[in-house]
């Protein structure tokens, strides 16, 4: 099983122009997007080129991209989720996830469809727990200029700390992937793109939303365990591969200990 995403790309879904270029980034994942990124006015014809580039894909861009649709509590949901279930569409991102009929909601439309919930809301937070459990959610995903907004929040990051702890909490208890992180706007602004990232590690967030595709590869640099942690875990399992106890730089190796280093391995694997 190929291990989830590091990276979700967003492309506007009226940019046809963008997909392929998209794609062919380094990007894990490409989100064609029908909500924020595209006008009220221009939705139906972002609609027809998403529904368009998605007819031809194969297999393995089917696995890559992803289609944000609008919230269920919009007018363009409907016609959203019945082009998804007509284009065969893998993996949906859903907005505004504030509870889990919403989930069901696109379910019933799409059987089987993988759901990205997207939490941006204080109602959303406060649910995350019962979306995370939802059937057909694979992974929670934190919205956090939109929670900033709907919070009133400064620009502190601190503000986000809570929230982001109790999405990714309800992650670990519902058995999904660690969560995903929200975009950072500054896109050429690398210190604070590595920074947001930073913070959201803090939390145990293990990937992250782009908005350009310069934003791809420090994310994928930044994940990678650097060069120290590699020694230490390939010292540690060395020697719990010994049996017994097992001394490593003067700490005693214990199961959470091995199960660490065994994980630092497998990010750099990834």
């Amino acid at each position: 099983m190929a291990p989830p995403p590091r990276t979700y790309l967003f492309v506007p879904g009226h940019r046809a122009d963008r997909f392929d270029k998209a794609l062919d980034s380094a990007a894990d994942a490409v989100v064609l997007d029908l909500e924020d990124a595209v006008a009220p006015e221009d939705k139906p014809a972002a609609r027809a080129l998403v529904a368009q580039r998605l007819a031809p894909a194969g297999a393995l861009e089917r696995d890559r991209l992803i289609v944000r649709i609008n919230d269920v509590s919009t007018p363009w949901f409907a016609a959203d989720v019945e082009m998804l279930s007509r284009a065969g569409v893998v993996t949906v991102m859903l907005p505004k996830a504030e509870h889990p009929e919403a989930v069901s909601q696109v379910r019933g439309a799409c059987p089987g469809v993988s759901v990205l919930a997207l939490i941006e809301t204080a109602r959303g937070v406060l649910k995350a727990e019962a979306i995370a459990e939802a059937e057909g959610v694979s992974r929670l995903v934190f919205g956090t200029i939109d929670f900033a907004l709907d919070l009133g929040l400064s620009d502190d990051p601190a503000g986000l700390d809570h929230a982001a702890s109790r999405i990714a909490l309800a992650s670990r208890a519902a058995g999904l992937p660690a969560p995903v992180a929200g975009v950072t706007a500054a896109i050429d602004d690398e210190p604070r793109l590595l920074a947001d990232l930073a913070r959201a590690r803090v939390h145990g967030f293990d990937a992250k939303l782009c908005i350009h595709p310069r934003q791809v590869e420090p994310i994928h640099r930044a994940l990678r365990p650097g060069a120290t942690e590699l020694a230490w875990a390939h010292r540690v399992v060395a020697a719990a591969g010994h049996g017994g106890a097992a001394q490593v730089d003067g700490r005693m190796v214990d199961k959470p200990v091995l199960l660490r280093a065994q994980a630092l391995l497998a990010r750099e694997r990834r």
